[in-house]
């Protein structure tokens, strides 16, 4: 399995990972339930650049059957100049006056989203995308990783616990409460 970064043809295929992990959110961002009002939204935003889900913050896990999973990793710091696009093209596309939560911010590159094919999944591919941005981004760079888990989801808080991040707070999303994660060198399970 190799890891590298998204090239801009493989929207596609982004974004059929970004809706696994976002799915009832995205129909936040449309104002209603349309999924291709979303699939749209979210392919114009990942073929382009300077927004959060664009191709230049995607990661992919490929092997010789192709594209596995991916996922969307961003400096918090930037969120609102990359939250900016996306309001400018939700406001053009569904007429919507966008506002949502900041779900990171400065200090932590922020795991915005991790999708794995459903045809590839319980294959160990999403610990493997983990282990490469905890290598790459804490290890290699001394960064901090950050992500938010539903509280309604506690096996997935399971696995993040599990990988060695911890729980530093709570924030709201679209109105949800979510439990703040957080992978830096301090934390006990640092393993370099």
């Amino acid at each position: 399995m190799v890891i590298r970064k998204a090239k801009p043809e493989e929207f596609k295929i982004i974004v059929s990972h970004i809706l696994l992990a976002m799915d009832e959110l995205m129909y936040h961002f449309t104002g209603g339930d349309s999924k291709e009002g979303a699939i749209q939204l979210l392919e114009k935003l990942a073929r382009g650049k300077g927004n959060q889900y664009s191709y230049e913050n995607c990661w992919v896990a490929e092997d010789e059957n192709g594209i596995a999973g991916s996922v969307i990793v961003y400096d918090g710091a930037k969120l609102h100049q990359l939250k900016e696009t996306v309001i400018r093209e939700i406001k053009s596309m569904f007429n919507i006056d966008f506002h949502l939560e900041d779900e990171t911010q400065a200090g932590e590159y922020y795991i915005d989203s991790i999708g794995v094919n459903p045809n590839r999944q319980g294959q160990g591919i999403g610990s493997t995308i983990f282990q490469f941005l905890i290598n790459e981004y804490v290890f290699n760079r001394k960064e901090t990783l950050g992500l938010l888990v539903d509280k309604d989801n506690p096996k997935a808080k399971k696995l993040y616990l599990n990988l060695g991040f911890e729980k530093v707070g709570e924030k709201t999303l679209a109105g949800k409460c979510m439990e703040h994660l957080q992978y830096r060198t301090g934390n006990k399970n640092y393993l370099k």
